[in-house]
């Protein structure tokens, strides 16, 4: 592991979000050189000789990506993908190697890995799948973001307003859901009201789209 590559700035990564590159790979010229690769564009590194040292490191809640070797020292790359998945672990993973072949690149990216580059690689190519790499993990983590606030706006409604919003999100009228809830129409439309305000739904399409978002229907709101 690079020395003072877990310094304090790794503190205020957590605090700025700021993406993150993880490196693992036995090789220490290796390691070195694609820290300094990635500190010339301006992003963090964190770099790692062994999968431990990566597992057992605290990860940042900000986009990143994992450059891991193929092959390290006592273990298989392709193994320790499967491994960092199990871990709950989902950052898009670039692999590079100097054994590649056909069969290992096709195992990687069905695996989920966005990029499998052979050493010895251009610069640019890397920085280019890395930049891929961050991107998407930027997209999944501001998605589950987005899906987490579905779900505390969600779990704010009333047992009724769940009710309701059930009903409207399969098509019923204000009238229809009225005698299926044995209420008011004007009590239906209050319910419904405050349901679309909680859930900041600009329209029944908006609270269609939020609906499936947290695969609720009618029956699962009617459980609840």
């Amino acid at each position: 592991m690079i020395s003072g590559s877990h310094s304090t700035s790794t503190q205020s990564a957590h605090a700025r979000k700021e993406p993150v590159v993880y490196v693992v790979d036995d090789d220490e010229s290796m390691r070195f050189a694609l820290s300094n690769l990635m500190r010339s564009v301006g992003l963090r590194v964190e770099t790692f000789e062994s999968s431990g040292d990566f597992l057992a490191f605290p990860k940042c809640d900000a986009p990143s990506c994992l450059i891991l070797d193929v092959r390290l020292r006592g273990e298989n790359g392709l193994a320790f993908q499967e491994q960092v998945a199990k871990s709950g672990v989902r950052m898009p993973i670039v692999f590079v190697t100097g054994h590649g072949d056909i069969a290992m690149t096709v195992k990687a990216m069905k695996a989920g890995a966005v990029d499998f580059l052979a050493k010895p690689f251009r610069d640019q190519d890397m920085l280019d799948a890395v930049a891929d790499a961050l991107a998407r993990d930027g997209e999944r983590l501001a998605a589950e973001q987005s899906i987490a606030a579905l779900r505390v706006a969600y779990d704010s409604l009333t047992l009724r307003e769940r009710e309701v919003m059930g009903f409207v999100v399969a098509g019923l009228m204000n009238k229809q859901i009225a005698s299926e809830v044995n209420l008011s129409e004007i009590t239906v439309k209050m319910h419904r009201g405050h349901l679309m305000k909680k859930m900041a739904a600009r329209s029944v399409a908006d609270l269609v789209r939020k609906s499936e978002s947290l695969r609720v229907n009618a029956q699962s709101q009617k459980s609840s």
